[in-house]
């Protein structure tokens, strides 16, 4: 699927992939969902998959806020982290989360997607898409960032949950 260049193709996108990755999980039998990947994987079970993106929004969120509301410069993509060292920051999200069930993963990621859904729906198509908008984005465009945060990210998850799928068949 091509990557939005507008608000409408956006909002469809972020919606509709988001909508495809709540039906896999619950095409997944209750024990299913619990269940470990028998795979060596970074994520161990559909829970860290979907906490995965839970953080991932709140680190959209956190960017957002720092960059389009308060008018700095936000550290990207996390404190102490660069854009080269997304393994161990996203080995680091993984612990924050291991106390967390599966239930309480799936509601903390439809609220921080509604959240996600709602910054879109706040933007104008030019202030979402125009490069250099918002200064702390440099050569992309925050439309770009929520693409990555969001409709391409549930792609990457439901690739991840297919194989867990297609292994235990």
């Amino acid at each position: 699927m091509p990557r939005a260049t507008n608000k409408t193709d956006l909002l469809l996108d972020s919606q509709t992939n988001y909508a495809k990755l709540k039906d896999l999980v619950e095409s997944l039998t209750p024990q299913q969902q619990e269940g470990a990947f028998p795979f060596e994987d970074r994520d161990k079970n559909v829970r860290d998959v979907l906490v995965h993106l839970h953080e991932w929004h709140n680190m959209m969120l956190h960017w957002h806020q720092v960059g389009c509301v308060d008018g700095e410069t936000p550290v990207l993509p996390r404190e102490g982290y660069n854009w080269q060292q997304t393994g161990p920051m996203n080995e680091m999200i993984w612990g924050m989360y291991q106390d967390v069930s599966l239930e309480e993963a799936k509601k903390l990621l439809d609220k921080s997607h509604q959240q996600i859904i709602d910054l879109i729906e706040s933007h104008t198509n030019e202030e979402l898409y125009t490069r250099g908008y918002y200064k702390w984005t440099k050569t992309t465009t925050l439309g770009q960032y929520l693409v990555g945060s969001a409709p391409s990210h549930y792609d990457w998850a439901m690739k991840k949950i297919r194989k867990y799928r297609k292994a235990i068949k």
